[in-house]
Order: C-alpha cells, then structure tokens, then sequence
C-alpha cells in the first residue's frame, strides 16, 4: 500500500511539474514575443562599392584644359602622362593628349584598345559605341581586365572597366573608370562622367 501511495504522489509531482513548466513556457514565449524589437539590418557596401554618400570634388590638370569631378579623399599619383586617383578597388584615370582626328568607334577598336591590349593583362572587350554626356560626346569602350597586383598580396583583382575618350579641337581626354566585378557603381561613375567639361 505504501509503495502504491508513493506511486501515485510522485505521478502527481511528475504532472504538476510538467504542468507547470509547460504554463511557464508558454507564459514566457508570449513575454517574449510581446517585447521583441525589430532592429533593421545595417546597410553595408560590399567591396568595391563606392557609398552614396561620396563627395566629388572638381579638379583640372595644371595645364587647364578641361574639368572633371572627382571623389573627395582618393589617392592622387602621376603615372606617365595620365593622372590617377584610387581607393581600394576603384580608380579614376585620366590622360590628356593631342590627336588631330576625334575618335571613332573604329578607330578606339582599331588602335586604341590594341594598346590597352599590351599594357593590361588578360583584356576581354565587350561593347565599344558612341555615347553623350553633359560635357559632349565620347567613344565608350567597356571591358574586364585584370587589376595590376596589389603590392602587398601581389595579387590581381578582376575588374570592369569603362574607357571614355573626349575630344574637342585636336585636344584628347581619356577618363578610365574601373572597378571590381560585381560592384555596383553605375552611379558614381556616371557622376564622374558627366561632370567633364572642356575649360
């Protein structure tokens, strides 16, 4: 009989127990849900974006010539002729020259990318037209290339690239934007782009 009534009440301690955790869950979930804060995610610029909050700044060659806008912070180094700012993956290249004919679709087939050829590696060129911009009209040539190898990893980064080349009165300007694959700076670049203008 005692083995039986011993029985029975540990059942009973057993239930109640399990009553109890079960009213204590659930009682707690609805605490819970009740008091969740949703917090929105943190936007974050993949590498190679440039932000939207990017500032330009507008600078011109010693020479005068012509203007273009350029994002405020980047490095400024001479290479050759051609002047280029940089950050990261992204690069703005501009290179002034005197040409006697303006530049054709052809012609930037024929002889200008023949030579981004030599001095690039691995060139794959895609689409090559005539487009209008506020400051005039350009020949784009668009084409991924690999990047020169970072100085520390010695790695190369592939990037897209858009080559515009301005001219006006036998003055050439060639502005090369170029940025890792996948970035999305459709933006940027066409804020660069358009703020050329000849002075």
């Amino acid at each position: 009989m005692r083995r039986t009534l011993s029985a029975v009440v540990t059942g009973l301690v057993v239930i109640t127990g399990a009553a109890a955790c079960s009213s204590s869950g659930s009682s707690g979930s609805s605490h819970s849900s009740s008091s969740t804060t949703v917090v929105p995610p943190k936007e974050v610029n993949p590498a190679g974006d440039i932000p939207d909050n990017q500032v330009y700044v507008a600078w011109s060659p010693p020479g005068g010539g012509y203007t273009v806008k350029v994002p405020e912070g980047w490095a400024r180094q001479q290479v050759g002729r051609a002047t280029v700012f940089s950050d990261k993956f992204n690069s703005v290249r501009i290179e002034q020259s005197s040409v006697n004919k303006a530049p054709t679709v052809q012609s930037v087939r024929s002889v200008d990318l023949p030579s981004v050829r030599r001095s690039t590696k691995n060139v794959t060129v895609g689409k090559v037209s005539t487009v209008k911009r506020s400051g005039g009209t350009a020949v784009l040539a668009i084409y991924r290339a690999d990047s020169a190898p970072d100085q520390v990893t010695g790695k190369s980064v592939r990037q897209d690239v858009q080559r515009y080349t301005f001219w006006k009165n036998g003055n050439q300007v060639v502005l090369t934007l170029s940025g890792a694959v996948g970035a999305d700076n459709v933006d940027p670049w066409r804020i660069v782009t358009d703020s050329f203008r000849w002075a």
